[in-house]
């Protein structure tokens, strides 16, 4: 990677709020003279590429992307490649660092790369809906675009098996139907049919929709790839309109007692 370098920085926008923009991730797009990213998360943050070179490209436009941002940051500028949410979460800093160890990039000697976290998908929607999240979880993509289904059911029948609480990122799409299904046929082996189930869409976003439903009726929801779904593990419940996953205080304390 030859010629003068300059600074790569890999940054998480969170869920799409400006008040949830981490100071950190600010930070890095105001020192960049150049923002890469996906068209619609790029139209997130508008305030923040005033006199920035934008480099806009679309959804499955990931690898042109990572490469475009790696070439502007090894000609010596300061470039942000962006993703919502955590660039580490189903974002872009593997595959900008895949990117890297193909043209041979160094830590030392190279540009310098930074990652900078953002809030996850799975963070702001586990705060709307309460505390899901209290005990072991795992996330699963539904998406089979880059991963066979057999091994996302294979993962979904395994983390069921376990007792996770279960966040099943892309749920549904235009093209891919019958995915969340077949994943509520996985979990009704291992779960009861009034498990509850959590769904939010565009979370702290103007759009943004809260419902708790469950694992009966999840299949019948409307979902989508904006749409994050925490499925309870065994000893989840619902309260208040939200889901709370005990950590086990219960056992070993008397909550309901004074101080």
């Amino acid at each position: 990677m030859p010629g003068r370098q300059g600074k790569l920085y890999v940054v998480g926008i969170g869920p799409g709020s400006n008040h949830l923009l981490t100071p950190q991730a600010r930070a890095a797009l105001e020192r960049s003279h150049t923002v890469a990213g996906y068209r619609a998360y790029l139209e997130l943050i508008p305030g923040l590429l005033t006199s920035k070179e934008v480099l806009a490209s679309g959804m499955m436009q990931e690898v042109a992307r990572a490469k475009a941002a790696i070439e502007v940051a090894a000609s010596g500028k300061v470039v942000s490649v962006i993703s919502s949410g955590d660039p580490g979460v189903y974002g872009m800093a593997g595959l900008v660092y895949e990117v890297l160890k193909e043209k041979g990039w160094q830590r030392e000697g190279g540009m310098e790369v930074e990652v900078v976290p953002g809030i996850a998908a799975l963070n702001a929607a586990a705060a709307l809906l309460g505390a899901p999240l209290m005990h072991d979880f795992a996330a699963i993509s539904l998406s089979d675009l880059l991963t066979p289904w057999e091994i996302i059911a294979r993962r979904i029948d395994l983390a069921a098996q376990a007792d996770f609480v279960i966040g099943l990122y892309n749920p549904r799409s235009r093209r891919r139907v019958g995915e969340l299904d077949q994943a509520c046929q996985i979990l009704s082996r291992y779960r009861s049919a009034a498990t509850p189930v959590g769904m939010v869409r565009c979370a702290f976003r103007e759009e943004q929709r809260v419902v708790v439903t469950d694992l009966k009726h999840l299949p019948e929801q409307d979902v989508d790839m904006l749409t994050v779904v925490i499925v309870g593990n065994s000893s989840t419940f619902s309260f208040e309109g939200l889901m709370v996953t005990p950590r086990g205080y219960g056992e070993k304390y008397d909550l309901a007692s004074p101080g």
